[in-house]
């Protein structure tokens, strides 16, 4: 697929801008005279409040750090209601939880706001140095071929006044490859992301909306390159809109269900991708913690990251 970005554009390249992350870049005043291998791609974690219901922030902030988890990702009704309760509180007692935590606000995820809808939220973002805000596109018909790429291309211009706002606010606008919506198969996704000429929108890819085919989901982010700015570590394993045993429902965790992560963390690592990996599931219903404790949710957390971990290691 030809890369959004034209090459008169003078971007850091995805390798460069990792290394720049991860301060894997050494200057030297003598160069090596052996090629030195590329530096390991990590993957840098955020933890989804959804995964604990609607428990109150102050017991989920705790849990980030011990997820091995960066910053936190806030959800509003009806998946959770933490982005909720961070405006009853204010946010001014919101930042000082943060720092008692050592936790920072990465992302918020308004599948309720919905793509037009974001301005504010984005400017809220700001405030505390986050950096990403993730939606859906808007539902749209079961089109094909050149329609659902007009179609696509049609979203795209009437996201341009949201997307300068992002630029001018320095946020990026992810949009979700959901269900039911105009951007949710694998072609969809590479329409938005050639007509998504700004690096401040791009894809949040999440595998459980997609064939449950390691090789497929690995080839897409191999064509999606930068534009690829949120992942989801989520498969669809049985499901999660039937009422299932917690055994069966936690399938869709990394590591429990049928999906072969070891593919899709190559790419991860092949295209140097240094967004966030989010471990991620829905429980049955909505609403509710995905185990009943906190400790044991952030058990399951860290049983999936530690998968994760094993397949980025491996040669």
């Amino acid at each position: 697929m030809r890369r959004p970005h034209p090459p008169s554009e003078r971007r850091l390249s995805r390798r460069a801008l990792c290394r720049a992350v991860t301060g894997a870049a050494v200057l030297g005043a003598t160069a090596p005279l052996v090629a030195q291998p590329e530096p390991r791609v990590r993957l840098r974690y955020i933890l989804a409040s959804s995964l604990y219901g609607k428990m109150p922030l102050e017991v989920v902030l705790p849990e980030v750090q011990r997820t091995g988890a960066e910053p936190i990702d806030l959800w509003p009704e009806t998946h959770a209601n933490q982005r909720e309760q961070m405006d009853a509180m204010g946010h001014e007692r919101f930042a000082a939880l943060l720092e008692k935590h050592g936790v920072r606000l990465g992302m918020t995820t308004r599948y309720d706001l919905g793509p037009l809808r974001l301005q504010d939220e984005m400017a809220v973002l700001t405030r505390f140095g986050a950096r990403l805000v993730v939606t859906g596109s808007r539902g749209g018909k079961e089109v094909t071929g050149s329609q659902a790429k007009e179609a696509v291309r049609a979203f795209v211009r009437a996201m341009a006044p949201h997307v300068a706002a992002a630029e001018r606010l320095g946020v990026t606008i992810g949009i979700e490859n959901h269900a039911h919506a105009l951007v949710a198969t694998v072609d969809s996704i590479r329409y938005l992301a050639e007509a998504a000429r700004s690096p401040n929108l791009g894809i949040a890819l999440a595998p459980y909306h997609l064939p449950q085919d390691p090789a497929l989901v690995a080839r897409l982010i191999d064509d999606l390159g930068p534009k690829l700015v949120h992942f989801y570590a989520w498969q669809e394993g049985k499901g999660c809109f039937q009422k299932l045993p917690k055994a069966q429902e936690l399938e869709q965790m990394p590591g429990r269900g049928t999906l072969d992560f070891a593919p899709i963390v190559a790419a991860l690592r092949r295209t140097r991708y240094c967004g966030w990996t989010e471990i991620f599931m829905h429980p049955v219903p909505r609403g509710i913690p995905i185990l009943e404790t906190a400790a044991e949710v952030t058990a399951e957390v860290n049983r999936a990251r530690a998968y994760l971990d094993r397949l980025a290691a491996d040669d």
